[in-house]
This record gives C-alpha cells, sequence and structure tokens, in this order.
C-alpha cells in the first residue's frame, strides 16, 4: 500500500516552489526591466562562485529530473508527460518536479495493465534538452574560468 501522505506533501511541495521561484521571477522581471532582462539574468546566475554553484546544481539536477520525469511518466502512461520538464526549464523546476512526484504518486495507485515506452519524439526531444542544459554548463564553466 503506498503512503497516501505523499501525495498532499508533494502537492505543498510544488506550491511552495512556485510561490518562492516566481516572487522572485516578477521582482527581477518586473516594471523597470528592460528587453535585455533575460540576458542579465542569466549573467546573474554565474557573477560569483556561489551564484554558480547554484546554478550548475540546479542545472544537472534540472536535467536529471526531465529525463526521469519523461521516462518515468512513460512508464506510468501519465498524460502530458512532456509539460513538466518544459514548464520546469521555462518557470520553475521547484514547481513542476513535485508536481510530478505528486501525480506520479496519483498514477501509482492504478497500476498499469502494460508499461508504456518512450517513443522517438521522447528520444529527440530529451536530445534537444541534453543540448540546452549543456550549453548552458558551458556558458557557466566558462564564466567560472574553467575552461
Amino acid at each position: 500500500m503506498r503512503e497516501r501522505f505523499l501525495f498532499p506533501v508533494f502537492l505543498v511541495l510544488a506550491l511552495a516552489g512556485l510561490a518562492l521561484t516566481w516572487s522572485q521571477n516578477l521582482a527581477y522581471f518586473g516594471p523597470g526591466s528592460g528587453p535585455g532582462a533575460m540576458a542579465d539574468f542569466l549573467r546573474d546566475t554565474v557573477v560569483n562562485p556561489g551564484a554558480r554553484s547554484i546554478a550548475f546544481d540546479i542545472l544537472i539536477v534540472g536535467w536529471a529530473a526531465s529525463i526521469w520525469m519523461v521516462v518515468e511518466g512513460r512508464r506510468r502512461r501519465m498524460r502530458w508527460v512532456w509539460l513538466y520538464p518544459l514548464l520546469g526549464w521555462g518557470g520553475a523546476m521547484a514547481f513542476t518536479f513535485p508536481l510530478f512526484l505528486a501525480m506520479r504518486e496519483r498514477a501509482l495507485r492504478t497500476p498499469p495493465e502494460i508499461e508504456g515506452r518512450l517513443g522517438t519524439v521522447d528520444g529527440v526531444g530529451l536530445g534537444l534538452v541534453s543540448a540546452v542544459v549543456l550549453f548552458l554548463l558551458a556558458l557557466g564553466i566558462r564564466a567560472a574560468g574553467l575552461i
């Protein structure tokens, strides 16, 4: 029997992740931010070793989470599985990863008759996610003077 407390715990974490990250995003990109705000934002993630450490951590964890969410989502025949990593990278992984975990808990309550599999589109999508993350990691590593 699955632990029933996990579903609401993951939902609370998702809401906290959404509120905490987007309160800061709205403050950063709010009134007065210009057309170069996104470039400034990305530059600010590599301004010092502490910022780079957190940025590298988020990129690697987000990359692994994206792969796992798609693979596990397909295995569990979850709907809209690509929405989680896409919203995570475009909005807040702190929101979409716990949301995925909550929806996975719900999916685990009714085991599938046959496990789903990854399709070609999934492989291409994961390849694109990997390419973008590697590009961002390379920029951060370059900013850190490691290459």
